[in-house]
Order: structure tokens, then sequence, then C-alpha cells
């Protein structure tokens, strides 16, 4: 039978409403971990399914209890993962996602959400970046970490530690955000003017570019490296989408560049900025991603 029909109108009513108050949370996790809107957004599903089929008397903390089933599913989806990835066209990068409305995508801090962090996450096993996400995203305690991963005390805190310290090997000090969207826009007005001179004139000369359109034609499968390769790739936008628009919006917490043609998304860029100007860019360009980006947008917006 049915699980969900056999709850009685009002229970079910009473588990979609605490699910729903925190759904931005589960996502949350859910995508830091999994670096991929769409697949955080299947393991809420799944957490949702789950939560109509509990006892939920036997329930004291909806929160943690959701919290630990969602943890647990992303961590399962992280591990299948793995070998779909490895077979990716050109590299990869995490699935952008609006958070112009909701800014931390149900975090209390905005921590592990940019697309240069969600990168190097990657790089850590599904537990570890688990781990990290819980204490440095949504401030749970070691004791309550443990639980979710069945870890002691201790090794939850080793484990959060080595993360902390990976990540911290991967990350440039931070940027004021006026001058990291200032430099932004400089490369947006170079760009669509496919101005090469002014494009290196805003790029680190060891700027790195990666372009994620897993086998797109046309699309470097290679990093890029170089302030003036990088800069003849980011001038050639303006042939590979002719007629394209150019828009700032926000995605991860930063700005970013948006390129809309024929009134559907074609790339998403976002950069790093360190102090000799941009030193990443991220170049988004697989079409089911762009979908995904969207999709953000009309879910935090309610646009049609």
């Amino acid at each position: 039978m049915d699980e969900r029909r056999a709850l009685p109108d009002d229970a079910l009513a009473e588990a979609a409403d605490a699910f729903q108050r925190l759904r931005p949370r589960l996502f949350g996790i859910a995508y830091r971990v999994l670096g991929s809107v769409s697949e955080a957004e299947d393991v809420v599903q799944d957490a949702w399914v789950r939560w109509q089929g509990t006892d939920r008397d036997t329930v004291v903390a909806p929160g943690a209890f959701l919290a630990k089933v969602t943890t647990h599913l992303a961590i399962n989806v992280a591990q299948s993962a793995r070998v779909r990835r490895e077979a990716y066209v050109g590299p990869w990068l995490p699935e952008p996602v609006d958070t112009s409305v909701d800014p931390q995508v149900g975090a209390e801090r905005g921590e592990a959400v940019e697309l240069a962090v969600l990168l190097v996450l990657q790089s850590l096993n599904p537990v570890e970046r688990a781990a990290y996400v819980l204490r440095e995203a949504f401030g749970y305690a070691y004791d309550e970490i443990a639980d979710m991963l069945g870890l002691s005390q201790d090794n939850a805190r080793q484990v959060v530690s080595r993360a902390r310290k990976h990540l911290a090997a991967g990350r440039r000090a931070p940027v004021d955000a006026a001058q990291h969207r200032r430099l932004l826009e400089a490369f947006v007005a170079a760009a669509r003017d496919g101005d090469v001179a002014a494009l290196e004139d805003v790029l680190s000369a060891d700027v790195v570019a990666y372009a994620d359109g897993n086998g797109m034609r046309g699309v470097a499968r290679l990093e890029v490296v170089g302030a003036g390769r990088v800069a003849r790739i980011s001038a050639f936008a303006k042939k590979f989408f002719p007629g394209a628009e150019y828009a700032l919006v926000e995605a991860n917490g930063r700005p970013s560049l948006l390129l809309v043609q024929d009134g559907a998304a074609v790339a998403l860029v976002s950069v790093t900025v360190g102090p000799d100007g941009i030193d990443g860019l991220y170049w988004v360009l697989a079409p089911d991603k762009l979908r995904a980006y969207e999709r953000s947008v009309r879910a935090r917006t309610g646009r049609p």
C-alpha cells in the first residue's frame, strides 16, 4: 500500500509542514556534499519519502533526524557518482545554483557554497565532505556529527580537521567584495567586446580557466593556464555565442556572468580573485547544468 495514502490527512499535512520548514537546510547539506543541484533535489525528495514512512512519534528532534537521513543519502549518491564523474569528458565543475533569494542555500553561514570551494570539496571523500559541511556550513556540534556519521567524537574532530586543512591549502585569501565585482564587470565588458588586451589587464599572470562542456564541440577539455591564452579564449566567446546577452547574476554567493542566447542560458562564468587580478575562471557550459541553474532560479523566485 502507498504509505502516503495510509497516512491520515492531518498527519500528512503536519509531516509536510515540518519537512517544508527544514527543506532549505536539507537541500543545503546535500548540495554541498554533491556539488549538484539535480542530485541534491533527488536526495531531498528521497528524504521526504522516508519521512512519510517514519513513525514520527518516536522522533524527538525532526531536524536532527532529517539531517542525518539526508547526509547518509547524499554520501551514498556521492559514492556512486564517483564512477560517472571519472568518465566525464573534460573538467567537471559543480552545478551552479541561484543564491540571490536564499544567499546561504539553507545554511547559517555562506561556507562551502562558492563554485571554487565546492570543486576543492569534491577532492575529499564523501564522509570528509559531509563532516566539513555539517561543521563549517551548518555549525553542528561534534557529538551531533559523530552520531550522524557513525563516528566517535574524536574521530569526527579529526575528519573535520583534515578536511579543513585540505581546503585551506587550496583556497586563496578573501578579496574585498567590491574589488571582486569591479574586476568581474571589467572582464564582462572586455569579453563582450572581444578585447584581448583589456582582458589580459584584469587577469593574473597565472590565471587558470576551467570549461565544463562534457565533450561539447569547441570547448577546451583541459585547463587553460596563463593570461594570454585565457584572454584569447574568453574573447572568443563573442564568436562562439553570437548575439548573446551578457548579464551579471548571483550564483553560489558571488556575482557571476550569465550569457543568454535566444532566451536560454548558454554559459555561466564564475571567477576567483587574488591580489593580482582574476586568477580563476569557471565556465559552466554543459546544458544540463545550466538547466539545473535555471530550475534553481525558478524555485527561489517563483518565476515560471
